[in-house]
C-alpha cells in the first residue's frame, strides 16, 4: 500500500514537471514567432507615422484625403512638406494602383477632346507637356524622401535625375505618341537647368520612348530663379509668337498651367508629393 502511494506521487509529480517544461516551451516559441514577424514587417519611420491606434489611423487617413483633395483644387499652398499624418495616406494612394487608375482616367479625357481637334494643313497645332511627373516619374525617387514628407534636398534630387532613370508614366507615353500621330507639334517644356541637366534630361526621354517631339525647352540662365509660372507663361507665349496654336497643356503642378498663354484647354495630373510656385 505504502509503495503504490509513493509511486502515485512520483507519477503526479513527474506529470506536473512536464507541465511546466512544455509551458514554458509554448511560451518561449511564441515569443520567437512575436520577434520574428515584427522583425519582417516594413518599418515605418517615426517622423512619418504619429498614429498610435487603429481609430487614429482611420483619422489621419480622412485628413489625408481631404487634403489631397485641398491640394489638387489648389486650396492648399504653397506648400513645402507633406504633413506627417498624411504619410500613410499618400503612400497608399502613390503605391496602391489609385494614382495610376487617375492618370489614365485624365489621359483618356486628353484623347477624347484631342482626337476631335480639326487639325490645319499649316502644321501649327501645339500642344505642351512637362517632363517631370507628368511625362517620366520621381517616384521611385521620393519613396525615399517620405513621398514629400521629408524637406526637398536639391542635391539629393539632382543626383536621382543625373542616373537617367525617370520611368515612364505608361499612360501619357501614349497620349503623347498618339498627339503625335495626329500631326501635333509637341513641346516638352520643364524647368529643368538645360546647361547641367539638358543632355542626361534628352537620353533620359529617349530611352522611355518619348522620340518624335518637336522640340525640348528647358530652363536657361537668363530665367534663373524665375518662378515656375512666369517662366513657362513667357516660353508658352514665344510658341504662340512663333505663329503655333496651343490646343493642350499638361502637367502636374498647378505653376505649369497657371500664368498667360495657357492654351485652349489644360489638364492637371494628380501630384501630392511636392509644390512648385
Amino acid at each position: 500500500m505504502m509503495k503504490a502511494t509513493m509511486v502515485q506521487r512520483a507519477v503526479e509529480g513527474l506529470t506536473l514537471l512536464v507541465a511546466r517544461i512544455l509551458n514554458t516551451i509554448v511560451v518561449l516559441v511564441k515569443k520567437t514567432h512575436i520577434s520574428t514577424t515584427s522583425a519582417s514587417l516594413p518599418s515605418v519611420p517615426s517622423c512619418w507615422s504619429s498614429s498610435s491606434s487603429e481609430e487614429e489611423e482611420d483619422d489621419d487617413n480622412g485628413y489625408g484625403l481631404s487634403w489631397r483633395l485641398a491640394v489638387e483644387a489648389n486650396n492648399v499652398g504653397p506648400w513645402r512638406t507633406v504633413p506627417t499624418r498624411c504619410y500613410r495616406h499618400v503612400q497608399s494612394y502613390i503605391m496602391g494602383g489609385q494614382y495610376q487608375n487617375d492618370v489614365q482616367l485624365i489621359a483618356d479625357q486628353i484623347l477624347s477632346y484631342a482626337l476631335h481637334i480639326p487639325l490645319s494643313s499649316d502644321g501649327l497645332d501645339a500642344w505642351v507637356f512637362d517632363v517631370d511627373d507628368t511625362c517620366i516619374s520621381n517616384i521611385n525617387y521620393y519613396k525615399a524622401q517620405g513621398f514629400g514628407c521629408d524637406p526637398f534636398d536639391s542635391g539629393k534630387f539632382k543626383e536621382w535625375i543625373m542616373k537617367g532613370s525617370c520611368p515612364a508614366i505608361p499612360s501619357i507615353l501614349g497620349v503623347f505618341k498618339k498627339l503625335i500621330e495626329r500631326g501635333f507639334k509637341v513641346f516638352l517644356l520643364t524647368g529643368r537647368d538645360q546647361a547641367t541637366l539638358g543632355h542626361i534630361t534628352i537620353l533620359n526621354l529617349h530611352s522611355q520612348g518619348f522620340i518624335g517631339y518637336h522640340r525640348l525647352i528647358l530652363r536657361r540662365g537668363e530665367y534663373k530663379g524665375e518662378s515656375a509660372s512666369k517662366y513657362k507663361s513667357e516660353k508658352r507665349k514665344e510658341i504662340e509668337a512663333e505663329g503655333y496654336r496651343i490646343w493642350g497643356n499638361v502637367g502636374d503642378q498647378w505653376s505649369d498651367l497657371q500664368g498667360y498663354s495657357q492654351g485652349k484647354r489644360s489638364f492637371k495630373l494628380p501630384n501630392p508629393m511636392y509644390f512648385i510656385r
